[in-house]
Parts: C-alpha cells; structure tokens; sequence
C-alpha cells in the first residue's frame, strides 16, 4: 500500500461518483460525506515493566439513520483516523446494502499487539472501552473484532463495559467467545459470505467453479476461510496464496488447510513445501478465474491493475482496489464483487448475534448459514440488478443501493 493512499478520499470519491449518477442535491452529498462523530482517546496503560505508556485511540460513528451504528476495532501500528473515517463510511454502505437495521462505524488503536503481552492487551481492551464508554451501547453503538482483535478482546470490553452499568450487557459488543453470548457460524461468517457472493458471480458468468483457479492475495482469517470453503464446497483448484512476507504458487494445487499449518508454524506461506516462491504481488498477475483480495487497503493499483488476468475480483478486504484501478479493471471486463457486499457476511452475523442476544434464545450452525445465505444471494441480486438495468458497473451499482436507503431513512426522519 502506497505511503500517499487515503482510505478516506477514496471512500469520498466514490460517493461523489454514486451522488453524480443519482443526482443526488448538494444537501444530501454534504451530509453523507462527513462521520456524524468523531471520538478521539488517549489511552494510558500500564506496562508488564511498570512504566505508563499512552495509546492514541479513536471511535468514528459515521452515520445512524437506519440505527445503532456497527463495525469494528482495530489494533494496528499503522491506523490513522483516515482509515478509520474510510472504514465508517464503508460499514455505513454495508449495513445499508444488506438492509440491516444499522448504521456504520469503527474504531481503532495504534499499538502494536504483536510486541504485548495479554495481561497489557488486556488492559488496552479494557481501557478504551472506559473511554468510549458513553458513546457506545446496544442500542447506540456496537463494536465488534477487526484488524488483531480477536473474541477474546471483545470479551473483555464486554465485561469492561458490564461493570461500568453495573449489568450484564452482551449486545453492546459481537464476535464474542460463545460462552458470553456469541454466534455460531462468526469465525467463518465473511469468507462463508464472499463465497456466496463468488458462487452467484460464477453462475452469471457461465463459470465452472469445479474447474475454476482460484488466487488468494492476502490469507489471515478471511483468505484462509475462503479458499477452504472453495475448494471444500465447489471444488475449486487454489494455485496460489500470499501474505505480507511472500506468496507460494503451484498450479495443480494447494490444500489451505496445510498452508494454514505451515503459516502458524512459521509466520508466513513462504517455503511450503513443493511450491514456487514469489513477491506477494505477482501472484495478482497469474492466469485465474478468481482472485480473492484479502490483504489490507489500496493492494490493487494503477500500476499492477493492467496485469490482472481474473475474470472475478473478489473484494474481501477493505478498499483492496484503487480507483484508478477499479476503472483499469472495469474496462478490462473484470466482474468485481465490491468489498461492502463480498465482505458483508461479517456484519450481517454480527446483526444475527445482535438479535440472539437480545431474545436471549440462540442458533446452531445450519440457521446461521441458511439465514447468511439468503441475505448475500439477495443483496448480490439486487446489485447485478441495478448494474444491468443502469448499465453501471458493480461497485457503483452497490453505492447506488445502500445510499439510497441511507438517503431514504434520512429523508424520513426530517433531517433533509
């Protein structure tokens, strides 16, 4: 990712393409290009070694007219509040694309948990919550695991937060361990979500998924997920998988699972066995019918785009392509899956814990699943609906959708 992307100025030129073809007043535009609110924290912990060090921390809720706003936190080095913006107005789109009763937010700290222990993640955890605190809540706004944060950190925010009501609150946080109100089906709910989405996108295409290649950029939980449900449900050949510190290529096939194995023993895919190894971005210029983004924001650029040779661009990360990009790769007759419907399963399960922990009353596996299905078949429908009769691409298809209903729920409440 480039030093100069901002996530935030992407985000914002893509709703001013969306605001230009629903010729939207410049009231409406004003409105949705800014977060509602923007909280910033500093965050003191106290270290394994005694000394105090401060975190900075931010919470964006960037829009609530459809509801309680939603999404994550992240733990990251490099966060920045662009990012986050960005991120907020994402989950503001996607909540709204899958018609969830929900606006968009997210959070993040810069630190690095990879040099903490648990006892000082444990404290930062705890730590933003009692500084986000009146901010948030079940009905206000529910934060849930991103970047390096894990069931185990939101369970203790969740508790952090019980003890400041003086009560058990399950539903102010989701992706918790099942033991405190979690959901089944949360581990895999995004890539199990993309691959629906990827599923649809194959049939419209006249693509085989049983022949299909299938390239993995990135592969933390959602690439791993997603490569194993390929080749596990449709029987998908993986011929390649990178992450941040190398990629492995071979045609006849990977087993993710084994790659996954090989990546928890050793910090990367680099080096497994029977495999070329490679720059992680050369393997978005191999010859695939799918290609699954799933590294961090602005992987797909002006400079690599021309290269790409899939015929599906599956978006699981945030923001994996660049709008330069997104215009070289529409040209080209590449059928993107835009990232806040591809990795809408996340958010649409969060929603379904949401609603067990409210009824108290939870589902197995199999609902889970089902429910999920339903909702991302629907919502990439109505997508290639819109794109067809408008005669717009994915992307801009998706924005016209959720920012409508966004724009409806404002119009409603009065408050344009």
């Amino acid at each position: 990712m480039s030093n100069n992307f901002n996530p935030f100025a992407m985000a914002t030129e893509q709703l001013k393409e969306c605001a230009q073809i629903m010729n939207l007043s410049p009231d409406a535009y004003e409105l949705l290009s800014h977060p509602a609110r923007e909280v910033h924290v500093s965050i003191p912990v106290r270290m394994d070694d005694g000394s105090i060090k401060v975190f900075p921390g931010f919470r964006v809720q960037y829009n609530w007219a459809k509801g309680p706003t939603k999404g994550g936190i992240r733990f990251h080095p490099q966060e920045s509040i662009d990012t986050i913006r960005a991120l907020a107005a994402w989950m503001t789109w996607k909540t709204a694309l899958l018609n969830l009763p929900l606006g968009g937010a997210k959070g993040g700290v810069i630190c690095n948990p990879k040099e903490m222990s648990l006892n000082e993640l444990e404290r930062l955890s705890r730590g933003y919550i009692d500084k986000v605190y009146e901010f948030i809540g079940p009905d206000k706004d529910v934060p849930a695991p991103d970047v390096y944060t894990n069931p185990q950190i939101m369970a203790w925010m969740m508790d952090e937060y019980s003890k400041l009501c003086g009560k058990n609150q399950f539903g102010v946080i989701t992706g918790k361990p099942l033991s405190v109100g979690g959901s089944a089906g949360r581990m895999d709910a995004t890539a199990r979500g993309a691959v629906s989405t990827v599923r649809e996108a194959a049939k419209f295409l006249g693509l085989d998924l049983k022949k299909a290649k299938v390239v993995v950029h990135g592969y933390g939980n959602a690439g791993y997920f997603a490569a194993k449900l390929l080749k596990e449900m449709y029987g998908a050949t993986i011929i390649a998988i990178a992450d941040s510190k190398g990629s492995i290529i071979n045609e006849k096939g990977l087993d993710p699972e084994e790659v996954a194995q090989h990546k928890a023993k050793n910090y990367s895919v680099r080096d497994f066995p029977g495999t070329q190894s490679t720059n992680p971005q050369e393997v978005l210029e191999l010859e695939a019918d799918i290609l699954l983004a799933a590294a961090l924001e602005g992987s797909i650029t002006e400079n690599n785009a021309p290269q790409v040779k899939a015929k599906i661009l599956a978006e699981l990360a945030n923001g994996p392509t660049t709008i330069e990009a997104d215009t070289i790769l529409t040209e080209k007759g590449v059928h993107i899956i835009p990232d806040f419907l591809c990795n809408a399963g996340g958010v649409t399960v969060s929603y379904f814990e949401m609603v067990q922990n409210a009824y108290m009353y939870y589902w197995d596996d199999e609902e889970v699943y089902s429910r999920l299905d339903k909702k991302m078949t629907t919502a990439y429908h109505e997508v290639l609906k819109t794109s067809q009769k408008m005669s717009i691409n994915m992307r801009q298809a998706a924005y016209i959708v959720a920012v409508g209903r966004v724009l409806q729920a404002m119009k409603d409440r009065g408050w344009i």
